[in-house]
């Protein structure tokens, strides 16, 4: 492992703060050494939060250029520890997701391409997911353990080939600072700021490339198909000036993917993907993203070999050991694996009928992971038992009665919370929608 600041002693810079803001907001280019020193000041703390987040207004306005962003994303990725990878032969690649609802993939492709000889060194930051991260849901398996330290993930990652953790704060400090600042200030939805924040964390644990799901939608964070495509332009292009290699997926998040959303219950669905079963979208994205990064690491060299490497993971059940040999370094209970009827269940199921007969016509994903955490009784600690299962899809033709899901719940004070938001989700029409394509573009 390695740790290096770009802190300085310097007093200030040698160009005050306010320039750099002025600079911006007149949509010049800032150099090579003010973006230095832009992250020595962020760094060392003599920058002002109003300073700041004007700087971070005046870049959501005025932008940055593909050179500007390399350079805010290395000296970022500088500010803190950078994992040492060095000494692991096998090829490096990792995923990132812009945030969905009732996203398994992170969960699954891991272990999924470490069977297929790539090693996929994953840590989860707060951002990383759409109302339920990717650790919560880890966290649902007894005994998990998210935190590792650099060495434990360095050790893991060269035995097993895979790991989940969670992004430790010496990761990208910088980024965490501009990332807080971003979110209070209404700054968060930059795409440049996105594009740094996102390179700067993800090179730091120390891959060679990387392949990107840019979601777009209701329940995502970027809300619609234009931004999603310019953010996936944003990252591979830049990842290319970091001299990394870099894909990007553009995908649809106006419903959730899968059957599930949860705690307990996606990781019993991640574990049927990776016997090769489980919903069709899911599969289809994880075939789909499986391929990209076996493609990436050089493992295959064609469309149709990284096609057959993946499924051929899957099949054999190679994948599913792969999962199992995570979860048992990082402290899991493996028999919940082997049998996912040993993870606790909720004391009671509810089916939601639909209000008329019709076609599903839209889901707001974001109103669904709502209820399922006010079914935990709104606060940030999840009960790995609540959830739904047997989402109804969009395009899906429904009876009045018929369940548009089946509620799965411990307390029924949170049921009514839960049953709104859940009604309030849905939205039923007499004509058949045309659901869009769940991979809109792929940009490389």
């Amino acid at each position: 492992m390695m740790k290096k600041s770009n802190s300085t002693n310097n007093k200030d810079s040698d160009v005050p703060f306010t320039q750099l803001i002025e600079k911006k907001c007149d949509g010049a280019e800032f150099t090579q050494d003010e973006i230095r020193k832009l992250v020595e000041g962020v760094l060392d703390g003599v920058i002002p939060d109003y300073q700041l987040s004007a700087l971070c207004m005046a870049i959501k306005f005025k932008g940055m250029s593909a050179q500007e962003l390399s350079a805010l994303a290395e000296e970022m990725m500088l500010s803190g520890t950078v994992i040492d990878l060095e000494t692991v032969t096998k090829p490096k690649i990792d995923k990132y997701s812009t945030g969905g609802v009732g996203d398994k993939t992170t969960m699954v492709l891991p272990a999924l391409t470490a069977a297929c000889g790539v090693v996929m060194p994953t840590m989860c930051g707060v951002d990383d997911e759409m109302g339920i991260s990717t650790i919560e849901k880890m966290m649902a398996i007894p005994g998990f353990k998210a935190e590792l330290s650099d060495a434990q993930f360095i050790k893991q990652v060269s035995t097993i080939r895979c790991a989940i953790g969670r992004q430790s704060e010496q990761i990208a400090p910088v980024d965490a600072t501009l990332y807080k600042l971003r979110q209070e200030t209404g700054s968060g939805s930059s795409l440049h700021l996105m594009t740094a924040s996102i390179l700067s964390r993800k090179m730091a644990e120390g891959v060679e490339g990387l392949v990107v799901d840019v979601k777009w939608g209701n329940g995502a964070y970027v809300k619609t198909l234009e931004e999603a495509k310019q953010l996936a332009r944003s990252v591979t292009r830049v990842a290319r000036g970091m001299n990394r290699r870099s894909v990007a997926l553009v995908t649809d998040m106006n419903q959730p993917l899968g059957d599930s959303v949860g705690t307990a219950l996606e990781v019993k669905e991640a574990i049927e993907l990776l016997k090769g079963r489980g919903p069709e979208d899911l599969k289809d994205l994880i075939l789909k993203m499986g391929m990209e990064i076996v493609r990436l690491a050089g493992v295959a060299g064609s469309t149709l070999s990284a096609k057959q490497t993946v499924e051929r993971a899957l099949q054999s059940g190679a994948a599913l050991e792969s999962f199992k040999a995570m979860v048992k370094a990082q402290g899991g209970d493996v028999a919940c694996i082997d049998d996912p009827e040993k993870f606790k269940k909720a004391t009671f199921t509810k089916k939601l009928p639909a209000p008329k007969r019709g076609y599903v016509h839209t889901i707001d994903a974001k109103l669904i992971v709502e209820g399922v955490r006010a079914l935990s009784g709104g606060g940030t600690k999840l009960d790995p038992a609540v959830g739904i299962t047997n989402i109804m899809k969009v395009g899906a033709q429904i009876k009045q009665g018929e369940p548009l899901m089946t509620i799965h719940y411990n307390d029924e004070s949170n049921l009514a919370d839960a049953l709104e938001l859940f009604r309030e989700a849905y939205r039923l029409a007499p004509k058949r929608p045309n659901p869009g394509e769940l991979v809109v573009e792929r940009v490389a």
